[in-house]
């Protein structure tokens, strides 16, 4: 379904739930621009009309913990992105000198190294932000009964007034192979419904493992971190040079979406969401 304004796709989606309006055929509710678009942690969905995808998926039922919804549906606008940016890179490797190296894209298994999830659920292209995650979900009487997955991603967006770490589709492609035109979001739209009805039906723990071995920052470190505190801005990065600022390495995310962390004393560290941030 398309509408083209409304204040949060994830807000009408669950009105429309609530009065018995939404059509049992369809899988999402996308919008050309939002007004009132939002982001974990209180954070607003900046977008300018008709550049982006700003949609929400209602999600099928799980047998698993709520977090999951987070990490399959990462997974999914994950690979969605990872193969339109794989295609700019063996286009370049293709016009390069020495074309047998586009070969050599199929060896690893992530195809695009600078592509990332970045706990809970963002998507960051190198340290860039180029698509978010809002799950909701819906409640009758006291059970929830239906989740909502709100997804925001930078298509053809190349500037921003409030949010100087996104990057879009269109400049990230532009990075890789200098490419200057404008992606079909009709047709991304396409391969995200299709690869959220995809993820699913497949094993979690082949999900859980995918989300695991793409994260930000899985690798290397320690990175710096900071803890969160109430009267600060609600947002999951922090500046550098933050007071409060500690290093440490990722050691796991747990089924709950808990976030482990190992501190350079050695100490391990555990966190939710809103109580610890990224310096980036």
């Amino acid at each position: 379904m398309f509408v083209e304004k409304t204040d949060s796709t994830n807000t009408l989606m669950r009105e429309m739930i609530a009065k018995g309006e939404w059509p049992k055929n369809e899988h999402f509710l996308r919008a050309g621009f939002q007004t009132a678009g939002r982001g974990q942690t209180g954070n607003k969905w900046e977008s300018e009309e008709g550049k982006n995808i700003l949609c929400s998926f209602l999600l099928p039922p799980i047998d698993e913990e709520p977090f999951y919804y987070t990490v399959a549906v990462s997974v999914a606008v994950y690979q969605v992105l990872e193969n339109v940016l794989e295609n700019e890179t063996r286009m370049w490797l293709e016009k390069s000198d020495v074309p047998f190296l586009a070969n050599l894209i199929d060896i690893s298994r992530s195809k695009v190294p600078d592509l990332k999830i970045k706990w809970p659920n963002d998507i960051y292209y190198k340290d860039q932000k180029i698509a978010g995650i809002l799950i909701e979900g819906g409640l009758t009487g006291s059970k929830m009964d239906y989740a909502i997955a709100g997804i925001g991603v930078n298509v053809n967006q190349t500037r921003w007034r409030s949010a100087p770490n996104a990057i879009s589709i269109k400049s990230a492609a532009h990075s890789i192979s200098s490419y200057e035109g404008e992606f079909d979001i009709e047709a991304l739209m396409k391969g995200l419904d299709e690869k959220i009805q995809q993820v699913f039906k497949i094993s979690p723990r082949v999900v859980w493992d995918r989300y695991i071995d793409v994260l930000y920052r899985i690798k290397g470190g320690p990175w710096p971190f900071v803890e969160r505190t109430v009267d600060m801005a609600p947002t999951m990065n922090a500046p550098k040079g933050t007071k409060g600022t500690f290093k440490a390495w990722i050691i796991e995310v747990r089924p709950n979406g808990e976030l482990v962390l190992q501190d350079e004393q050695g100490e391990q560290r555990f966190y939710h969401f809103k109580q610890i941030r990224y310096v980036v």
